[in-house]
């Protein structure tokens, strides 16, 4: 049986809400070994006139306890 964790952590990325989710990947793997998934909670966006400067996520990454 495998024991699971899940910590919560935010990303943002000029491009796109899934750049966003990819760098949060890349940013926890470098410190979480073992994931498993993502589980994307809330998405956002910072606008400055009528234009999207960044596109932000909140995620729950969920990995291995060895």
């Amino acid at each position: 049986m495998a024991v699971l964790k899940v910590i919560e952590i935010l990303a943002n990325s000029k491009e796109s809400w899934e750049d966003a989710a990819r760098q949060a990947v890349k940013e926890a793997s470098k410190t979480v070994k073992n994931i498993r998934s993502i589980y994307i909670k809330d998405q956002s966006c910072v606008v400055d006139g009528e234009q999207i400067t960044h596109f932000r996520v909140t995620v729950k990454v969920t990995f291995e306890v060895k």
